[in-house]
């Protein structure tokens, strides 16, 4: 399908649902409407970026932009992740074809930004620049044949082009270029990085022959997934972004590929991303299972086994891509998205406490034994650990699902905390891990489920709240209609509540009091349609999925982790893993529930 648009910039920022985005396992690249490339942390998703445009209009792109007035058609090639983008001016019209190539073996030793310019109809100039960030490390450039080479910091760079594209200006921070896309001809200009690694020149040709080379590899991947609803074409193009978000080299699945964009234009809350999160990958895993994939859900569930094992007895709520300790939280010295400030990077949340996590954990191994998959003796051993952790935690304080620092007995972690005991003892009784405190288990899973009844429910609200004491509300409850938790028709009524006071139209918000901090929260609003689904009104459900998937619709398949219910706007850091996931077990809640 195609997507039109007329690219605007304000203050020099794109609207964050005018990006699309590019990756090859390691890293992502955003691309704007505009065609130029503002944000790309290279080798890695979570490395410093080489461009940064998100938070600073001046901080550095690789643009490749028709000089004068145009417009645009793009699309992703179907069930693929090649960006194509149909630049529209007075004088003619050129595609431009881009990606961040994979080899045969999948990613590459160096990373790979391809960009095809193919004439369409008369002829139409572009301008090429290339500018990376202001940073403080050393940049330099040497003169090579056929490719700018430029070092920064650690990193090797070059610039690939053809004889054709004529060079404007060569400094150290900025090269410029012009090329005249003619109908009927085509060249290919690349951005090739290399860190601690000789970096090869190749023939322009082959990189050229690697952009279709992957969008092989990206449709035989998506060949393998087993929906065929009637959302058949938002579920695969969900998959292909959620894939974005897996690194390769461990098997983490980030929770975005970027860090401090705002959940509210000039708002303070613009946190750092890049990270795995144990809730994140154990739905992810969920979410890769349900679409038939699996070769991601086995690395994945790997990671999260070895991580955990291997990091001291208590339970953590994040690690890096590589399973280690988040660096502590620091400001960063930037403009910001918009004005949008602090920008943060490192994460607060490596030092919370979230009790959900080990329902999150041992729901997802008891899905994946459930499968027909075979648990190893570390991980066995690991699941009755966290099983008695949760027995003698249940009763604590905890941070939350939303990470606030307001320590309350909050809802949502109780009924993480019952999930886990019975997911444990499900996986116990089938044999799948050890069994002596199966009797253990389920006492304590029933004293949860009645305290929970006890102190988590208002009469006045006819709702389970957000903590105990309290009338506010918590959307994240709406995911526990698929845990099994009803009796009673007390989901339901929760879920009317929500709807009533966290929703405007298909959208919700996080909690009491979110919309005037931010704006609705995607996941959620996905969570709605589940709790539909799973509670009985499947019809209801398809409704409100469309009309979901049409205030979506802004976001080119890319999803921000919120939007503004009034404006369309996107907010929060893309792609976002939790949105995308939730979008598709949401499809998925509909076919299961028929």
């Amino acid at each position: 399908m195609l997507h039109a648009l007329d690219p605007q910039r304000r203050d020099g920022f794109l609207p964050l649902e005018h990006y699309a985005a590019v990756g090859d396992g390691r890293s992502v690249a955003l691309v704007g409407a505009d065609g130029s490339i503002d944000w790309w942390c290279a080798p890695d998703m979570d490395a410093p970026p080489l461009f940064n445009r998100l938070h600073d209009a001046n901080g550095g792109r690789f643009s490749l932009t028709p000089v004068g007035v145009f417009r645009i058609e793009r699309r992703y090639r179907k069930n693929s992740n090649i960006l194509e983008t149909v630049f529209i001016t007075d004088t003619g019209s050129a595609r431009v074809t881009e990606a961040l190539n994979l080899g045969p073996a999948g990613t590459l030793p160096w990373c790979e930004l391809a960009r095809r310019i193919e004439g369409l109809e008369g002829t139409v100039e572009f301008e090429i620049v290339i500018e990376p960030t202001g940073r403080e490390e050393e940049v330099r450039h040497v003169d090579h044949p056929s490719a700018t080479i430029r070092y920064v910091g650690g990193l090797t760079t070059t610039f690939c082009h053809s004889s054709d594209v004529d060079l404007i200006t060569e400094e150290d921070r900025r090269t410029v270029a012009r090329y005249t896309a003619k109908a009927g001809q085509r060249t290919c200009v690349a951005m090739l990085v290399a860190d601690q690694a000789p970096l090869p020149i190749p023939d322009l040709a082959d990189i050229d022959r690697r952009i279709d080379l992957s969008d092989e590899e990206w449709r035989r991947w998506a060949d393998q997934l087993t929906y065929d609803g009637p959302f058949a074409n938002d579920l695969i193009r969900c998959a292909l972004s959620l894939k974005f978000l897996m690194f390769s080299k461990t098997g983490a699945i980030a929770a975005a590929a970027t860090s401090g964009l705002p959940e509210r234009i000039g708002g303070a809350k613009n946190y750092d991303y890049r990270y795995a999160w144990i809730r994140d990958a154990a739905y992810t895993v969920k979410a890769f299972l349900r679409a038939g994939a699996l070769s991601e859900p086995i690395a994945a569930f790997g990671w999260l086994v070895r991580t955990i094992e291997g990091d001291g007895p208590m339970l953590k709520v994040v690690y890096t891509l590589r399973g280690e300790q988040v660096p502590d939280e620091r400001v960063i010295d930037v403009p910001g998205y918009r004005g949008s400030t602090p920008v943060r990077v490192g994460n607060r949340a490596r030092d919370q406490v979230q009790l959900g996590c080990y329902g999150d954990f041992l729901e997802t191994a008891a899905l994946f034994a459930g499968r027909g998959h075979v648990l190893d003796p570390v991980a066995a051993k690991l699941l009755v650990r966290l099983a008695d952790q949760v027995v003698d935690l249940w009763r604590d304080k905890d941070a939350g699902i939303w990470e606030l620092e307001d320590k309350q007995h909050y809802t949502f972690s109780k009924i993480g905390c019952w999930l886990a005991l019975s997911n444990a003892i499900k996986l116990a009784e089938e044999g799948h891990i050890e069994s002596s405190s199966v009797e253990r288990w389920a006492m304590e899973r029933d004293l949860i489920r009645d305290w929970i009844d006890e102190h988590c429910w208002s009469h006045t609200k006819q709702s389970y709240t957000f903590y105990a004491g309290t009338d506010r509300l918590d959307a994240s409850l709406l995911l526990t209609t698929r845990f099994g938790f009803e009796h009673g028709g007390r989901l339901a009524r929760t879920r009317d509540a929500i709807e009533r006071e966290l929703a405007v139209g298909p959208l919700v918000y996080r909690y009491s009091g979110a919309d005037r901090e931010e704006g609705a929260f995607v996941a959620c609003s996905c969570w709605l349609v589940e709790a539909y689904a799973f509670l009985g009104d499947v019809d209801h459900a398809e409704d409100l999925l469309k009309a979901l998937l049409e205030k979506l619709g802004n976001n080119f398949g890319i999803l921000n982790e919120q939007i503004d219910p009034y404006t369309g706007e996107g907010l929060g850091n893309l792609p976002q893993g939790l949105s995308h996931l939730a979008l598709l077990h949401a499809i998925f809640s509909l076919q299961e529930n028929r």
